[in-house]
């Protein structure tokens, strides 16, 4: 009987990814690539080295699609509000699936209906993390000038392009 349970359970889970398509399914369902706290960490390492390279005290935060805080990391020396602000700079990336430098750009061209939105930080830092042209998530970098907190950023996001 264990046997005979055992074998239809394997079946079963042998038979899951054949109907699964890249494309999706007849069902609506579609596989889809998911950061993972080894790649957060890869993508933290990557911007940490940047930032020490320059003498850039910075907070590195990085957050699945979903724009839910997956690793933060906060160097020695960077002032406390950047943990905060970096979270919100890879929140709004990985919403908006683009850098946060865009926003920051209609912003300052006179599109401030934007700041209405939730989830908007149009502060230049945050980098949406792609992985074979799929967004997986995003960095945020703050404690530098934005300028600075982009260029750790992609540095970081460089990493999983793929």
């Amino acid at each position: 009987m264990r046997f005979v349970m055992a074998a239809a359970i394997g079946a079963l889970f042998l038979s899951v990814p054949a109907a699964f398509s890249a494309e999706g399914d007849t069902k609506g369902v579609k596989q889809k690539f998911s950061l993972t706290l080894d790649g957060a960490k890869k993508a933290a390492a990557a911007a940490e080295a940047e930032a020490l390279k320059n003498g850039w005290n910075v907070v590195i935060a990085i957050v699945d699609d979903g724009g839910n805080l997956l690793y933060l990391q906060r160097l020695d020396g960077t002032q406390a509000s950047s943990s905060e602000t970096a979270t919100r700079k890879a929140r709004t990336s990985a919403l908006f699936k683009r850098p946060t430098k865009a926003l920051e750009d209609a912003v300052a061209g006179g599109r401030v209906a934007l700041l209405s939105l939730p989830n908007v930080t149009p502060l230049e830092g945050g980098v949406p993390l792609v992985y074979k042209g799929e967004i997986i998530g995003a960095i945020g970098v703050s404690g530098a000038t934005s300028q600075q907190d982009a260029q750790v950023a992609k540095i970081g996001a460089d990493t999983l392009v793929q």
